[in-house]
């Protein structure tokens, strides 16, 4: 399967919800220390390649992309100097970003896109702060802010419109209805920060986090006293977390030890299959939600992968 060299350092891939051989990708020049940005979007063509379609440039780094749900052409970028870029693919990219929300304070580390209501996103930041926007309106609706350090991620349930739930590194856990004034649920799922969190697609009330700890834990937000299930096998921070769209007892994830796991949480033995394809941090990736399997990745190597889970990534 094709992989494809990006300028600067990967930190983020995302398929599009519309159409099956594309994707975009987030990039940081030094390692989204001090520099530019870049996002990437880009086709599978037939020939099993990676072809660019087109590049938005930033002056520093993008952390997080998003495809707008409403939207085919439409993308969102969280970026290293606290704005929240709109691109518009179909422009060219002297047109583009079509807006630019400067309302954080710090970093926006994370952005993801409302797959029930289809018309706002959640952008979540280092000033410890979630906030809700629509791409029609030039301020936020709301601001969340009980985190008392920085937010690393924040996502929809894939199921209720109005519920998400955010992690921070102050190692909680807070699950949000946006009709509320305050959090409805918090709890402590690790003792060290948490780096990333996801829904199951299949199950509203799961949801899994991931930790500078190494580990993976998967909590019933009913009863959340106790994980349903702690996933051990990296070596360093686990960064991001996935659910497979395709299968309820799946999760993807990569980590700064340079690997993409895929486990079967509900087994005792539930590293399934362990990727080394990276030679430095591998820090995003994503499942297609249109093929069973399909999985892309990026990594501060600079390279992003797409393949077919089971197969070698390198090849090619």
């Amino acid at each position: 399967m094709p992989s494809f060299k990006t300028p600067f350092n990967g930190s983020a891939v995302k398929f599009s919800p519309y159409y099956e051989t594309r994707l975009a990708v987030g990039t940081a020049q030094n390692f989204g220390i001090v520099g530019n940005g870049a996002v990437h979007v880009l086709d599978l063509t037939p020939g099993a390649a990676i072809a660019q379609v087109v590049a938005f440039n930033t002056n520093d780094g993008v952390y997080d992309v998003a495809f707008a749900e409403d939207n085919d052409n439409l993308l969102v970028a969280a970026v290293a100097d606290g704005s929240v870029k709109l691109w518009d693919v179909a422009r060219p990219p002297s047109a583009n970003p079509i807006v630019s929300l400067q309302e954080h304070t710090q970093e926006v580390q994370a952005v993801d896109y409302n797959p029930v209501r289809k018309d706002s996103f959640l952008t979540a930041s280092w000033d410890d702060t979630v906030k809700l926007w629509t791409i029609d309106r030039p301020a936020s609706i709301r601001t969340f802010k009980e985190h008392t350090y920085c937010v690393y991620s924040a996502v929809w349930n894939p199921r209720h419109a109005d519920v998400f739930a955010s992690v921070s590194g102050d190692v909680t856990v807070r699950i949000w209805d946006v009709r509320e004034p305050q959090s409805t649920m918090v709890f402590p799922a690790h003792e060290m920060e948490i780096l990333s969190c996801d829904w199951n697609k299949y199950d509203d009330c799961m949801v899994a986090t991931a930790s500078v700890d190494r580990s993976i834990k998967v909590w019933d937000v009913r009863s959340f006293r106790v994980p349903v299930a702690v996933l051990n096998g990296h070596g360093f921070p686990v960064k991001k977390i996935k659910f497979s769209p395709h299968q309820r007892n799946m999760i993807l994830s990569c980590s700064y030890d340079m690997t993409v796991c895929m486990w079967n949480y509900q087994i005792e033995d539930a590293l399934v299959w362990r990727y080394d394809h990276h030679t430095e941090f591998a820090v995003g990736i994503d499942m297609n939600p249109f093929v069973e399997g399909l999985i892309a990745s990026c990594g501060w190597d600079e390279l992003v992968y797409v393949w077919q889970h089971g197969t070698d990534p390198r090849a090619f």
